[in-house]
């Protein structure tokens, strides 16, 4: 402020003693004393013009009559003045100067509370733009606290209000004043609780405390430096951004809740719809082994051999396809809840391969399953009993959805860095408008199983959660000219080879 006044008194010098120049000059001239009159007026007026306290127009207009009495009347150069109207000329001149010195000034306020209100305006507008694009709840506290800056040009600091109790402050500014952090937790917590603005004694370090506030719910408060007063332009335009910012936030708020319920509400669908699909695609099978089960306690004296191992095929198959059906869901639970925790070791892949075709050979004793020799031995890492059940599901698929004779082959390839496992069969294939859809839970695609039982379309979406949880990739292909192939990728470990290099000297 003192370099501000001394700059003005400068300006306020430099054109008294323009005009002063001026005059002398006119005088010289032989121009009129109404002449030198205006001149010192118009000087004035330039002085109103140029600063912003009417303290220098006023000093300005009694200099020049001091000074015009002194250099242009007689006699020159003394304070006495001779003429019988020179008193009223002085006092006329006095009055005209400042009064038009005053309107200059009154109109310059005017002009600049016009553009500082207009500013405001726009600065206002613009934030309910912006935050109504914001894309979240820290673009919103980011984008209010710019805009509150930008309104007031002063240092702000914002207490977010999370989990009904208040954050630490964040958003001070550039030249934050010093604040005693403690003290303003303190005055921000009494604002939040009360929903009023306060504020601490005028000076370095004081805030005003406004709460973030609508329909009787706070969301954060708001400490602005009060180092000078706010003007009641200024009061009214932040009390208008500070409601855009309450309402952006109450927006957000809203719109994550109903995400929430939302989300909530398809949750609840889904476990609706899972339950029915259990329970509708367990009863047959569980029908099937009580029946055959009852079957055998009453009549197993009637039966021979043969029926009776017949029985016990359905009991056994329908209670390993039971089986396969709780693993998944177990598997699939665990990934949703982030527990599949993998036990990783350096395996290689033909023991996986070989251990998942063991599980499916007897399920596969009417298709013909071919394991085609690899070319050299891969090693990778992996969790031995995720990747067997991998592999497993994947044959599964296989034998389920293939006629009966058909051939299904198991292929292993070293592709750079990576190993393979191709699994193809002549089955009916998969359309291309499946084929993106077929990883997703619980899709279960347009084809009928030859056994006729309904899968719960876990299968692949495990197949793909696992495979990727080790970084590789499963991907579903053609087959020429029927059918489909899976490909399982996975980086390959490099294999060492220690050799024991026997001392000749033995």
């Amino acid at each position: 402020m003192k370099r501000k006044n001394l700059l003005e008194i400068e300006k306020s010098v430099g054109i008294f003693l323009g005009a002063t120049l001026l005059s002398m000059a006119f005088y010289h001239l032989g121009f009129t004393n109404a002449n030198i009159i205006m001149v010192y007026i118009l000087g004035v007026l330039l002085t109103s013009i140029s600063t912003s306290r009417q303290i220098y127009s006023l000093i300005s207009s009694i200099v020049s009559v001091v000074v015009f009495n002194f250099l242009f009347t007689s006699p020159r150069y003394s304070f006495t003045a001779y003429e019988t109207g020179a008193p009223v000329t002085f006092l006329v001149m006095f009055l005209t100067a400042y009064i038009t010195g005053s309107f200059a000034l009154r109109y310059k306020e005017q002009a600049f509370s016009s553009a500082k209100s207009a500013f405001m305006a726009q600065v206002l507008f613009e934030s309910g733009q912006l935050l109504s694009k914001a894309a979240d709840r820290e673009a919103i506290w980011h984008t209010g606290a710019t805009q509150i800056r930008k309104l007031l040009a002063r240092d702000i600091v914002i207490w977010p209000v999370e989990a009904d109790a208040l954050a630490p402050g964040r958003y001070e500014g550039k030249n934050v004043r010093s604040y005693d952090p403690d003290h303003a937790m303190k005055q921000a917590l009494v604002c939040m609780q009360t929903g009023l603005s306060c504020a601490d004694d005028a000076g370095p370090g004081a805030l005003a405390y406004y709460p973030l506030r609508v329909q009787g719910r706070t969301y954060g408060v708001v400490g602005i430096d009060r180092n000078e007063p706010l003007e009641p332009e200024e009061q009214r335009m932040l009390l208008s951004l500070l409601g855009e910012f309450a309402l952006a936030l109450e927006n957000e708020q809203n719109a994550r809740e109903k995400e929430t319920a939302a989300i909530l509400a398809q949750s609840e669908q889904l476990r609706a719809n899972l339950l029915r699909t259990i329970s509708h695609d367990l009863r047959t099978p569980l029908t099937t082994i009580s029946g055959n089960a009852s079957n055998l306690i009453a009549n197993a004296d009637c039966f021979d051999r043969e029926t009776k191992l017949a029985l016990y095929t359905d009991i056994y198959d329908d209670a390993m396809w039971l089986k396969t059906i709780v693993e998944n869901l177990l598997y699939a639970t665990r990934i949703e809840e982030g527990h599949m925790s993998l036990k990783t070791s350096e395996e290689l892949l033909s023991d996986i391969v070989d251990e998942a075709v063991a599980h499916v050979a007897r399920r596969a004793d009417e298709h013909q399953l071919d394991r085609l020799p690899e070319d050299t031995l891969m090693l990778v890492r992996v969790d031995p009993s995720l990747m067997v059940q991998v592999i497993t599901n994947l044959l599964d698929n296989a034998v389920k959805y293939s006629p009966a004779g058909s051939r299904i082959v198991i292929a292993l390839k070293a592709c750079g860095d990576t190993a393979q496992v191709q699994i193809s069969d002549n089955g009916p294939g998969i359309p291309d408008a499946e084929k993106s859809k077929i990883f997703d839970k619980f899709y279960r695609g347009g084809n009928r199983i030859a056994d006729n039982r309904r899968s719960l379309g876990l299968g692949l979406y495990l197949c793909k959660a696992i495979t990727e949880a080790h970084g590789g990739t499963i991907t579903v292909a053609d087959n020429t000219p029927t059918g489909a192939v899976f490909t399982v990728t996975l980086p390959k470990e490099e294999v060492l080879l220690n050799e024991v290099v026997s001392d000749p000297g033995r």
